[in-house]
């Protein structure tokens, strides 16, 4: 059975799709489709966007518009633009260039002094305790340093200029900043607050308000010059460790000046005759994305409809099962054996072969093999092309949303709390989602386990999508949506970036579905629950997909900004 709202919402047009999806999606955050011919930039901050678009003007290529973005973004999207963090870049080359995808891997490691127990009677994952050593500097300097055409120092600049002479922020990052002033528990991140502190004798900050950052800027400056060493061994290093020897964090002079970015090979795989790249361990992205498209592509979900009861029930049982899969074998491949079989097609009929037509399997029934005891998100995601056809997925973070909330003094630069996505508790799984499994334990220089996903998908050597999000354990769910929606569904690129997201991650065993409280759902909710699966009350947003979709008749790229945060497409 077709649901009529599946066919329905190709009909209407994008401006009664906006007015049904006003939940998630403000009109003034982001612009509409931008479309352009030699280069596009989508990020979640407009100056940033725009500075990778004017490194593509300049001569430069993919990997230098993004090395230009993500150092920008450190500046004008505090909340995971970073320096102090770590993330995966996605690199698809230009056809023709006889150069096989790659994949950056700069995830932050767990410093030398680590143990496996040294969180077990710990709540509080802020702080300088839970920061893992950053990797996003040594992660962009391996991408340029491979593929950059221009000079390092000019793309870092653009970095130097907005912080040093400040930008008009908009009225999301004014309403972030003034929600932290004016929350009562940051004695221990005061740094942060002054940093943040509304200018002159304003009492608040509002849109179009010059942000400056004098500290972050000498950061940069040195970075510029004397490249990622400046952070690792140089001036910056001696700010860090300042930093960390004042509030008792882990990270040391060894720590930072052993860190090292790796180049990985994708998860690939095919879906529909398109071919897929993702992260690799220690992102569970790509191995998750890649196991739920192959046990969907056994089914024809488009003859189903995108918002039948069937398709959703098929998409929630495949997540359950490749969330199970994440828990009980993915992790750091340096230090864990993973199974080489987890994309078989023989792991994948068995995978298939569980899920029950007619009916939700309970999350515990699908893993029985892990033990459950009784127990008394920001990171932030780009994509850009460029004339040539090469493309990048960039997705990085700090964890929480401002990560550790620890910015270094005189540096102007916030540090993660990544060491939060460890298994903090050996051997305790739980039902409400606490996952203690062996794998993910805490050793030293050890990655930690991520979900970004970075995607972009590619026909016949030429890209078509380039994708990813924000959002802890949904990222993967996000992404897997965005990536049915077009290959799946044929909705055009606005529609499947805008369409309302769910998740299911095995536990807690519940749907969170964006749209919950929206009566247009009512019905699908009705029969899902009463196939047995659980909707959680939670309906807030879900993701920050800024995606590109070429046009595979004009060759003209797509820039579709995400509409539920802020965003900008600057597209040549």
């Amino acid at each position: 059975m077709t649901n009529s709202l599946g066919v329905f919402t190709k009909l209407v047009s994008v401006s009664l799709i906006l007015a049904m999806f006003a939940w998630a999606m403000p009109a003034a955050t982001a612009d509409d489709v931008v479309i352009a011919e030699r280069g596009m930039v989508v990020s979640v901050s407009a100056p940033a966007s725009e500075v990778g678009r004017d490194i593509l003007k300049r001569g430069g290529n993919a990997v230098d518009a993004a090395v230009a973005t993500a150092l920008a973004l450190a500046v004008t999207h505090p909340a995971a633009g970073n320096i102090g963090g770590g993330g995966f870049m996605m690199i698809h080359p230009a056809p023709g260039s006889n150069e096989s995808p790659i994949c950056i891997d700069y995830r932050e490691v767990a410093p030398l002094s680590s143990t496996r127990d040294m969180y077990a009677h710990t709540k509080n994952a802020l702080g300088h305790k839970a920061v893992g050593v950053p990797g996003t500097l040594r992660g962009l300097e391996l991408a340029h340093a491979k593929y950059g055409k221009l000079p390092w120092k000019s793309l870092v600049q653009p970095a130097v200029q907005l912080a040093a002479e400040g930008f008009a922020i908009d009225d999301y990052l004014a309403k972030e900043f003034n929600r932290i002033n004016h929350e009562g528990s940051w004695e221990a991140f005061e740094e942060f607050r002054r940093v943040i502190k509304p200018p002159g004798l304003q009492a608040e900050w509002h849109a179009s308000n010059t942000f400056q950052q004098p500290d972050l800027a000498l950061t940069l400056t040195h970075i510029a010059k004397n490249g990622p060493d400046a952070f690792y061994k140089g001036p910056v290093a001696d700010l860090l460790i300042a930093e960390m020897e004042a509030g008792g964090g882990y990270i040391t002079k060894a720590d930072l000046a052993g860190y090292e970015a790796k180049p990985r090979s994708p998860i690939r795989g095919t879906y529909r005759g398109y071919d897929i790249f993702g992260p690799p361990p220690p992102s569970s992205g790509g191995t998750c994305l890649l196991q739920m498209l192959k046990m969907l592509e056994r089914y024809d979900l488009k003859s189903k409809g995108r918002w039948s009861p069937d398709t959703v029930h098929l998409m929630v049982e495949s997540m359950r099962r490749a969330y199970a899969d994440r828990a009980r074998y993915l992790a750091d491949p340096d230090f864990v054996d993973i199974p080489d079989d987890l994309l078989s097609e023989q792991h994948i009929a068995e995978l298939v072969s569980t899920i029950d037509l007619a009916k939700a399997t309970p999350s515990a029934d699908v893993a029985p093999d892990i033990p459950l005891v009784a127990e008394g998100t920001s990171t932030t995601h780009f994509s850009v092309i460029d004339a040539d056809g090469m493309a990048v997925s960039n997705t990085y973070t700090l964890e929480s949303s401002y990560g550790s909330r620890v910015m270094v003094r005189g540096g102007g630069f916030l540090l993660n709390n990544e060491m939060g996505d460890f298994n903090w508790h050996p051997g305790k799984t739980t039902t409400t989602g606490q996952i203690g499994t062996v794998p993910n334990q805490i050793e030293p220089r050890k990655r930690m386990l991520s979900s970004q996903t970075p995607t972009i998908i590619a026909r016949n050597g030429k890209v078509i999508l380039v994708t990813g999000s924000p959002g802890g354990r949904t990222i993967i769910n996000t992404v897997l949506q965005v990536v049915l929606n077009v290959v799946e569904f044929d909705m055009s690129p606005r529609d499947a970036v805008d369409t309302p997201r769910l998740h299911h991650q095995w536990f807690p065993d519940e749907i969170r579905f964006e749209a919950r409280k929206s009566s247009e759902y009512a019905k699908l909710i009705s029969i899902l629950e009463q196939r047995g699966h659980r909707f959680s009350a939670t309906s807030s947003r879900q993701g920050d997909a800024h995606t590109i979709w070429i046009d595979p008749v004009t060759g003209h790229f797509h820039g579709i900004a995400d509409r539920r945060i802020s965003g900008h497409a600057a597209g040549w």
